[in-house]
C-alpha cells in the first residue's frame, strides 16, 4: 500500500495531521510506528492547536529531515539541500492550498475553546484535513525517490 493511503488511512483511525504522515513514512527510514505517532504528537493542530503551521506540513518536514537531513556539522551540503525540499514543499503545498497555517486553512481559530468547539461543531477536522494530509503526502511522494 502507498504511503499516501497508510497516512489517510491513519487520519481516518484518529491520528492527527503531523502523526499520519510520519508514521506513514517513517518506517522506510527505519522510524518505529510507536516513536513517528509520539514524535509528531505535539504538531496537531498547527503545534499544539495553536493554528500555526499544518500538522500535515510538519509530519512532511519530519520526512523531509528523515531523507535530507544531515547528520555532520560540517555537512553544509546536505544542511542546505534539506532547507531548499522544505522550502519546495512549501510553494508547491501553498500553490495547491493556499496557506501553511492551520488556522488560514481551517478558517477558525482553534486555540480557543469556543474555536474549537466550532470546528468539532462544523466538522472542518474530517471535511478539510484529510485533503492536507492527501496533499501532502502527493508532495513528498514527487520529492522523495524511493
Amino acid at each position: 500500500m502507498e504511503p499516501k493511503v497508510h497516512a489517510l488511512s491513519y487520519f481516518e483511525e484518529g491520528f492527527l495531521c503531523s502523526q499520519s504522515i510520519l508514521m506513514a513514512y517513517g518506517p522506510r527510514f527505519g522510524l518505529d510506528q510507536e516513536i513517528a505517532a509520539r514524535l509528531a504528537a505535539p504538531f496537531g493542530g498547527g503545534i499544539a492547536r495553536r493554528g500555526e503551521t499544518c500538522g500535515a506540513v510538519l509530519g512532511a518536514f519530519m520526512v523531509l529531515g528523515l531523507n535530507y537531513g544531515h547528520t555532520s556539522t560540517d555537512d553544509i551540503e546536505r544542511k542546505e539541500k534539506a532547507y531548499m525540499m522544505v522550502n519546495a514543499f512549501i510553494a508547491e503545498f501553498q500553490a495547491h492550498v493556499g496557506s501553511i497555517r492551520c488556522r488560514d486553512l481551517l478558517e477558525i481559530d482553534i486555540n480557543t475553546p469556543e474555536g474549537l468547539e466550532l470546528a468539532r461543531e462544523s466538522q472542518v477536522f474530517t471535511s478539510r484535513c484529510p485533503g492536507y494530509v492527501a496533499q501532502a503526502a502527493e508532495i513528498l511522494e514527487s520529492m522523495i525517490s524511493w
